[in-house]
C-alpha cells in the first residue's frame, strides 16, 4: 500500500491510497482525499479488507499518515506490518512501479479538476489495468485472465477506453 500526490487544476493537491496485491497484481482497493491522516488511513484498510479477507501482512512505508490509529485498525484485523527502511521506495517495488505506470500512462495526460474527477479517471484506468494491460511477470497475462482469441474468432476491432488514452483490441465473434 502506499499514497501518492497529484496536484489538480486548482492548486490543491490531492493524496490518492492504494492497496495492490502482489499476487496477479490486482488493484484492491484506492481512493482519494484532500487531507490524509491515521484514521482516514484506518477506515481505508477496513475497506479493503471487508469479512474477514485480510492478507496475513502488508508491505508499506513510515509515512505519517500512518498513525497510532491506522495501527490499531491493522491490528485488529490480525495483519502484521512489515514496514521498509525510510526513504527507500526500492524496497517496495511493486506499488512503486504501479503509480509509475499511472502516471506515464494516464495522469501525465489529463488535467485533474478535483477529487470526484480523479475517482473517475483512475476507475477508468484501473478497469483497463485489470482487463487490457498486459504484464510480463503474468506471462503477458492481464490482472484479470481472459481467453486467447485465435484469428478464426473474426476481425479485430478496438474499444477506447481511459477517455480515448488506451484502446483494448479483441477479435469479433463472427
Amino acid at each position: 500500500m502506499d499514497f501518492f500526490a497529484l496536484p489538480t487544476a486548482a492548486c490543491r493537491v490531492l493524496f490518492a491510497f492504494l492497496v495492490l496485491s502482489n499476487e496477479r497484481r490486482n488493484i484492491i482497493h484506492f481512493n482519494v482525499t484532500e487531507s490524509p491522516n491515521a484514521a482516514w488511513t484506518g477506515q481505508q484498510i477496513v475497506n479493503a479488507f471487508p469479512w474477514d479477507t485480510a492478507p496475513r501482512y502488508v508491505l508499506r512505508d513510515r509515512d505519517g499518515k500512518y498513525g497510532e490509529e491506522f495501527n490499531r485498525r491493522v491490528e485488529s484485523m490480525g495483519i502484521e506490518q512489515v514496514l521498509i527502511s525510510a526513504r527507500s521506495p526500492w524496497q517496495n517495488p511493486y506499488i512503486e512501479r504501479l503509480i509509475g505506470s499511472i502516471r506515464r500512462e494516464c495522469l501525465d495526460h489529463v488535467i485533474i479538476f478535483n477529487d470526484k474527477h480523479l475517482r473517475r479517471v483512475l476507475k477508468q484506468y484501473f478497469r483497463y489495468y485489470h482487463e487490457c494491460r498486459t504484464h510480463l511477470v503474468l506471462e503477458k497475462d492481464c490482472p484479470d485472465t481472459r481467453p486467447i482469441e485465435t484469428p478464426d474468432f473474426g476481425p479485430i476491432k478496438d474499444k477506447p477506453m481511459v477517455g480515448g488514452l488506451h484502446h483494448r483490441y479483441y477479435r469479433l465473434v463472427a
